[in-house]
C-alpha cells in the first residue's frame, strides 16, 4: 500500500517581471522551501519549467539547478507538461515517496518569459496548440474566446450578461491579488477599468487573459506525518486539437482528473473549502467550476453573479488572485496553486484573504489548451473524517466520445459537404507574427459530424447560422448563407457601458 505523503515547506519568489534569471528564481524560492520544511536531507530534485530552451537557451536544468543549491550529487530530474508543469512535477514527486522510495523531495518549478518582446513569447505559447489550428493564426486567446462564445450560446446568455459575468471575474480576482504579497498585479480594477481594457480576441479583454510572469515556487514533500497530507490526484488528457472534442464548453480532461482526485481522497466536491482554478482566461475559471462538480453544467456563472466564489463567499476561488492577477510564469503556475492552498490551510496568509476555517482545498491545472489537466486535493491532518468502507462518490465524469473523425485526423471533406453551421468564432486583434489584424476565426460543422476551423471576411456573424465552407490556397473561408444580427449590437452596448462608467467616474 503506498504510503502517506505530506507537505514540510514552500518557498515562492515575487511573481512579475524580474532582473532575476530563471536559476537564481527557482534557487530562492527553494531556499525558501528547504529553510521551512527543516528536512536532514534531500533525496531527490523535481524540476518543473514549460520551455526554457526557447523562453531562456538553457538546457539540462535539473543538473544545473541542482549544482547551484549546492546539492550536487542528488538525483535530479526535469518534468513538463505545457502550462501545467507545476502539477506535474508536484505529482511525480508525490509518487516518488507514496512509492517508498524516497523520503524527503524537493520539487522546483518556474519559468523565465518577460525578457523576451510580448510577440515572441506568444509565438512559444502558441506551440503548445494543434498545428493545423496554429497555422490558421489560432493562439490561445482566440480558442479560449471561441470556447467563450460557444458557453455564452450554450448558456443562453446574451453578449451583454457575458461580459458582466466575465468582469466580476476578473475584478475578484485582482481584488484577491491587491492583497497577495507575491501577486504580480497588486491593484483593484473596477468595472470601468475592464470595460476600457483592450480586446484581445473578442469576446476576450486584456483583463480577461492572464499576463507573461516571470517566477518560481518550490515545495518539499515528506513521508514524515505533517499538518498538510496531499490526499488526492487526478491527471488526463485530451485530443490535442479543440476541433476534434465532443463538447467545446466542458474539458474532460479536468473532469477525468477530478473523478480520480476525489475517489482517492474519498470525498465529494461538497467538501472542498477552497480552490486555485486555472484562470489563465476569466470563462476558464467559470468553466473549471462546472468541470469539477462544484455548480451544475452552464450554471457557474450564476454562482459569479451571486458572489458565491468571492473570498467571503460559500466556496472561495482563486484568494491568490489567480494565475490573472498573481501572474502565470506557465511552468510554475500549477506548484504556486499549490503552495497558495498549503498556505491557506495552515492559516498562514495575510489575515484579509486568509479563507476562514479551510479544511480541504484543491487545485486545478491546465495543461496546453486544457489537454493535459491535473487535480490535485490538500487536507489539514488534526480533524477527523469519518470514510465509509463501502463508499461510493457521488461525482462521475462524462466518458470522452469516440470521435472516428477525430481520430483519423481528417482535415478535408466530400465536395457535397460544403454547407455547415458555425458552431463559433472569433475577431482576433492580436495576431501571431505575419498575421494581418483583425482576424476572423471559426468552427465549422457538418452534417456527418466533422468539425474544421476556417477564416471568414464576414461582417455579419451569427453562432447557429448556415454558412458555405470554400478553400482557397491552404486555407478553408466560410461565408454566410444567410446571416442576420452579430457583433454589432453587443459592441454599441460596450460603448454605451464604458460611456456610462467614465460619467460616474467623473461624477464621484
Amino acid at each position: 500500500m503506498a504510503g502517506e505523503v505530506y507537505i514540510a515547506g514552500a518557498g515562492m519568489t515575487k511573481f512579475g517581471k524580474s532582473q532575476l534569471s530563471l536559476p537564481e528564481l527557482m534557487t530562492e524560492a527553494a531556499s525558501k522551501a528547504i529553510l521551512e520544511a527543516q528536512v536532514p536531507a534531500i533525496d531527490y530534485i523535481f524540476i518543473g519549467v514549460m520551455n526554457v530552451e526557447e523562453f531562456t537557451g538553457d538546457s539540462n536544468i535539473a543538473a544545473m539547478i541542482a549544482d547551484r543549491l549546492g546539492l550536487a550529487g542528488i538525483p535530479s530530474s526535469r518534468i513538463e507538461t505545457a502550462s501545467s508543469t507545476g502539477s506535474a512535477v508536484f505529482e511525480s514527486a508525490f509518487y516518488s515517496i507514496a512509492s517508498g522510495y524516497h523520503k524527503n523531495v524537493l520539487v522546483i518549478a518556474g519559468e523565465k518569459m518577460t525578457h523576451l518582446p510580448t510577440a515572441r513569447t506568444t509565438k512559444i505559447l502558441a506551440e503548445v496548440i494543434d498545428p493545423q489550428e496554429r497555422n490558421y493564426g489560432a493562439t490561445m486567446p482566440a480558442l479560449a474566446a471561441m470556447i467563450t462564445q460557444r458557453y455564452q450560446y450554450e448558456a443562453k446568455l446574451s453578449p451583454e450578461k457575458m461580459q458582466a459575468i466575465l468582469s466580476k471575474v476578473a475584478i475578484k480576482n485582482h481584488y484577491n491579488g491587491s492583497l497577495n504579497p507575491y501577486a504580480q498585479f497588486r491593484k483593484i480594477i473596477s468595472e470601468a477599468d475592464y470595460f476600457n481594457s483592450k480586446w484581445v480576441a473578442f469576446p476576450l479583454r486584456t483583463y480577461d487573459c492572464a499576463p507573461i510572469t516571470d517566477g518560481a515556487v518550490a515545495v518539499v514533500l515528506t513521508a514524515d506525518k505533517k499538518l498538510i497530507r496531499v490526499s488526492g490526484l487526478g491527471h488526463a488528457t485530451d485530443t490535442m486539437a479543440v476541433r476534434h472534442r465532443d463538447s467545446l464548453t466542458s474539458f474532460r480532461s479536468t473532469q477525468l482528473a477530478a473523478q480520480q482526485a476525489y475517489q482517492m481522497a474519498k470525498i465529494e466536491p461538497k467538501d472542498i473549502s477552497l480552490a486555485e482554478i486555472h484562470d489563465a482566461f476569466t470563462s476558464f475559471e467559470i468553466i473549471g467550476l462546472e468541470d469539477l462538480g462544484f455548480f451544475p453544467p452552464k450554471q457557474a456563472w450564476r454562482a459569479v453573479e451571486e458572489g458565491l466564489t468571492t473570498l467571503k463567499g460559500k466556496l472561495p476561488i482563486n484568494p491568490s488572485g489567480g494565475l490573472k492577477a498573481r501572474g502565470h510564469p506557465v511552468g510554475a503556475s500549477g506548484l504556486a496553486q499549490i503552495a497558495e492552498v498549503y498556505w491557506q490551510l495552515k492559516g498562514a496568509v495575510e489575515p484579509a484573504r486568509q479563507v476562514a476555517g479551510g479544511r480541504i482545498g484543491l487545485t486545478q491545472n491546465i495543461g496546453g489548451l486544457a489537454n493535459n489537466n491535473l487535480v490535485t486535493i490538500l487536507e489539514r491532518t488534526d480533524f477527523y473524517r469519518a470514510t465509509p468502507v463501502y463508499w461510493k462518490p457521488s461525482f462521475q465524469a462524462r466518458p470522452l466520445a469516440e470521435n472516428k473523425t477525430a481520430r483519423g485526423q481528417l482535415t478535408s471533406f466530400s465536395p457535397d459537404e460544403k454547407e455547415g453551421t458555425l458552431e463559433t468564432f472569433t475577431i482576433l486583434y492580436t495576431t501571431p507574427e505575419g498575421v494581418p489584424a483583425p482576424l476572423t476565426l471559426g468552427f465549422v460543422r457538418f452534417k456527418n459530424g466533422q468539425r474544421i476551423i476556417a477564416r471568414s471576411q464576414d461582417k455579419d456573424l451569427k453562432i447557429g447560422q448556415k454558412v458555405e465552407v470554400e478553400k482557397a490556397g491552404d486555407f478553408y473561408y466560410w461565408r454566410g448563407v444567410s446571416s442576420s444580427l452579430d457583433i454589432k449590437k453587443s459592441l454599441k452596448w460596450l460603448e454605451q457601458k464604458i460611456g456610462s462608467s467614465k460619467n460616474k467616474g467623473k461624477d464621484s
